[in-house]
């Protein structure tokens, strides 16, 4: 293995150069350290470091390098990392050219640059696979927005609510972590390139013009933070794990809702897996993978604190630990993102079951307040008076719908019993008609807002 460095008399020791290797990994970088590197040489021609001749040969070794690279390389050479590895390729077909690249430029700015080309690239990729995931839940919260359930505080019935409502909490929740990825894409829109080792590059003076070509807006503005920043790794990485977050907590009510216990969802056959025991099972692996993973995002966000928070300025070794974790946050989100896209347009919904479940007379408990509210009660009587009725009812096993005005009278006076036997799930739904609402117009009214941003994504 080839490792940087004329100084020293003796050779690296053999562990130490597989111990520092990261070619195994940071591979993936390649077609990034070939865009970063052409961008580069061509401001080497500009100031006369490289010849007419030896531009051109390296222009063409960087076309025949990123065909080659559409994929990440899968051999393992002997080399120390992916700069080395894209050199020694220059360097086999652009020749002596190639040993001239290196000049004003180091691996600090190269692999800062490459990062974050890398993650423009993965950014784009996730704000798809979020917007397919959102189109999804709104298609799902359409077809189902006159399914009833019981809305859920404290994992105790509450109130009824429209299963549509319920996976459009979910379609928010990922248009935040939309928001957020793009947030840390605009501050990662900076080009390091030209901030050599920490002080800056004596041959990079057309800054501008290289950013330009790599796609950036701004330059970095201080050289000693451009070549140790990895804030936009880290900001990635936050908004990935709480969309893991996100997703887990998706995952979690899903498999409540498949079980069953409850049974008003049934994820398609495609995501789902039988036991190797029982015939009977129809398990929700893919959500409970998906609940799962979520362990592994927050996992690296921490590693790539902890990494960070005790780095003096400019650049160290240590930085090399941030990739893997990048990488692999990556990887987990646009997974997560198609196998839960996946889930949600072939589950079924058994709205019977839901029916049943959202049917329980308790649930009407705030719409029978708000009656004596409308009667001029104050609310804080009116709560302590319905929860006496509630109780009565339960313990004489009976819906309060159906007492008698006397029986009614008895336990609060000012209610009219046929205002209280008209109350249903239906009614209590209806009422909730103002934006952000579980009334049924509003739901298909809020899907289609979803579905109109999932399409703009």
């Amino acid at each position: 293995m080839k490792l940087w460095g004329g100084r020293f008399e003796q050779p690296a020791d053999r562990d130490f150069e597989h111990f520092s290797a990261s070619f195994d990994f940071d591979r993936r970088l390649a077609q990034a350290d070939v865009r970063g590197s052409r961008v580069h040489a061509e401001g080497l021609h500009r100031a006369g470091v490289l010849n007419d001749g030896e531009a051109a040969s390296l222009a063409w070794a960087f076309d025949q390098l990123e065909a080659e690279f559409a994929e990440p390389p899968d051999m393992q050479p002997d080399v120390e990392d992916v700069h080395t590895y894209v050199f020694e390729r220059l360097e086999s077909m652009a020749g002596a050219a190639a040993r001239k690249l290196q000049t004003g430029r180091s691996r600090n700015e190269q692999v800062a640059l490459d990062l974050k080309l890398f993650l423009r690239d993965a950014h784009a990729a996730l704000q798809q696979g979020l917007g397919r995931l959102v189109a999804a839940l709104a298609g799902f919260a359409d077809e189902h927005a006159a399914v009833l359930m019981p809305g859920y505080t404290h994992m105790q019935r509450a109130q009824p609510i429209s299963l549509g409502h319920h996976a459009l909490a979910y379609a928010e929740m990922l248009l935040r972590d939309r928001e957020r990825l793009a947030d840390a894409a605009r501050r990662m829109d900076v080009c390091p390139l030209g901030s050599g080792a920490l002080a800056g590059s004596p041959f990079s003076g057309a800054r501008d013009r290289a950013a330009q070509a790599l796609g950036f807006t701004a330059l970095t503005q201080n050289s000693l933070d451009a070549t140790s920043d990895r804030d936009f790794a880290v900001e990635t990485v936050f908004a990935l794990s709480l969309l893991g977050v996100h997703l887990s907590r998706f995952a979690e009510d899903w498999i409540l809702y498949a079980s069953s216990e409850f049974g008003w969802l049934i994820p398609g056959d495609g995501y789902s897996t039988g036991s190797s025991l029982m015939p009977q099972k129809r398990n929700p692996d893919a959500l409970e993978l998906i609940r799962g993973k979520s362990a592994r995002q927050i996992g690296h966000i921490t590693q790539l604190l902890v990494l960070l928070k005790g780095l003096p300025l400019a650049y160290n070794r240590d930085l090399q630990e941030d990739k893997e974790a990048v990488f692999d946050a990556v990887d987990t989100a646009l997974a997560c993102l198609q196998i839960a896209r996946g889930v949600v347009a072939t589950t079924e919904v058994d709205a019977a079951r839901a029916a049943a479940a959202v049917a329980d007379p308790a649930l009407l408990a705030t719409d029978l307040a708000d009656l004596l509210v409308a009667s001029g009660v104050p609310f804080h009587d009116a709560h302590g008076a319905v929860g006496a009725i509630i109780t009565a009812a339960q313990r004489q096993g009976r819906d309060f719908r159906g007492f008698t005005q006397a029986e009614m009278d008895a336990l609060s006076p000012g209610l009219d019993m046929a205002q209280v036997a008209a109350l249903s799930d239906e009614q209590s739904v209806a009422r909730r008609d103002l934006p952000g609402g579980t009334a049924v117009a509003q739901v298909r009214a809020q899907a289609a807002r979803v579905a109109a941003l999932a399409a703009a994504i």
